[in-house]
């Protein structure tokens, strides 16, 4: 999968995740690809939500080792 851009926000949590991944998402065109990485549990629902509520689409949601990674396609 191409990731267009990656953020980090591992340490932050609720609602910073969500709020850094909407600002990266308006740096992106429609069609980009974001990449969020949380150390949060809840931003794996949080992203979910997100999604259905700004119309972008949730990708991917893995978990790796204390990692939340969430793929976001801009709408």
């Amino acid at each position: 999968m191409n990731i267009d851009k990656e953020i980090d926000t591992r340490g932050l949590n609720c609602p910073l995740p969500i709020l850094k991944a909407k600002k990266a998402l308006s740096e992106l065109v429609s069609g980009q690809v974001l990449k969020v990485v949380a150390t949060d549990a809840g931003s794996v629902r949080d992203f979910q939500a997100f999604a259905k509520q700004t119309g972008n689409e949730l990708l991917e949601q893995t978990t790796e080792g204390a990692d939340f990674i969430h793929i976001l396609r801009r709408r």
